[in-house]
């Protein structure tokens, strides 16, 4: 009897050991649990920036680049300086520079003001950021050269129009005559007809189906350059608006804007210009449409009470 006790005592001091040691090895051998994924910068965009609220601050992104041409003239720099002020005192929040911006500076960004020459010249992961930007939503203002580029077929799918270096399509240094074709459209209110000495473009390439919304428009100038094109009427000034996929349904719409202008830069703040780009960047950020013609008092801080001595 005192053996079989033995045996027992012996048999189950056994299992005791070779239990713990077959469920480390189960747990050993066991998958962990795969982490939840992670959420791409598309869908994080997705769910960013909805179309600005009445009330909310307008956020804009001004995409300039290093200055060209001669003294006052397409000065891209001295744009990014004037209107980070300029915006900001009109209650907007503003952050800019001289490069294409990243996904994370555009995470809560409602538009971007370009000017910069040949913006539409961009590299494969700056057209990526881009379309993230507007597939959900996002605006996008274009002055100028801003609308030229290298593919002008897709980038007139973005700008409503584009416009292609390297062909005589051109005016400089010449009048141009504003016509506005809506009166009564917001963007427009109250403009008339005007003149001003700046830069034209012709021969553009024009989205389709939608087709731009055209504001302004002015004859091109007898120039040498224009040649047989001089007295056409050619658009100036025009909104764009689609979906970014157009036969999928419940998209938000992206929505652009140009001024075709802005070779000279004084233009960009003459008082008869000044306001057509100010709600044109407001109906880009999809915010309401006189949101930044107010200059904001600015706070005056409280003053301190001298210290009881």
């Amino acid at each position: 009897m005192i053996v079989r006790a033995v045996r027992s005592i012996a048999a189950a001091a056994a299992l005791t050991l070779v239990l713990p040691q077959a469920a480390r090895a189960q747990a050993a051998t066991a998958q962990p649990a795969a982490p939840p994924p992670a959420q791409t910068a598309a869908q994080a965009l997705a769910q960013a920036a909805p179309p600005a609220p009445e009330g909310r601050p307008i956020k804009v992104y001004l995409r300039a680049g290093l200055k060209t041409h001669a003294a006052g003239q397409h000065d891209y720099p001295q744009f990014l300086a004037d209107w980070s002020k300029l915006l900001t005192e009109r209650g907007a929040i503003v952050d800019g520079g001289l490069h294409f911006p990243t996904e994370q500076e555009l995470a809560d960004v409602d538009v971007i003001v370009m000017y910069k020459g040949d913006a539409g010249y961009m590299t494969l992961g700056e057209r990526i950021t881009l379309e993230n930007f507007l597939k959900r939503g996002g605006g996008l203002v274009g002055i100028h050269d801003a609308i030229c580029a290298d593919d002008p077929a897709w980038w007139s799918t973005i700008m409503g129009g584009a416009k292609k270096h390297g062909e005589t399509n051109f005016t400089l240094e010449a009048p141009v005559t504003y016509t506005f074709t809506e009166p009564d459209n917001a963007i427009t209110k109250g403009a008339s007809g005007f003149e001003i000495t700046d830069e034209a473009f012709f021969l553009m390439t024009w989205a389709k189906d939608p087709a731009p919304k055209m504001l302004a428009t002015s004859p091109v100038a007898p120039t040498r350059s224009a040649g047989t094109h001089a007295g056409e009427i050619a658009p100036q000034v025009w909104t764009y608006e689609r979906p970014f996929f157009p036969r999928l349904g419940g998209q938000p719409t992206f929505r652009s804007f140009v001024w075709m202008q802005g070779h000279n830069y004084v233009n960009l703040q003459d008082p008869r210009v000044l306001p057509t780009l100010l709600r044109g960047i407001a109906w880009a950020a999809k915010a309401p449409v006189d949101a930044l013609m107010t200059v904001k008092a600015t706070p005056v801080p409280a003053q301190r009470r001298p210290s009881a001595q």
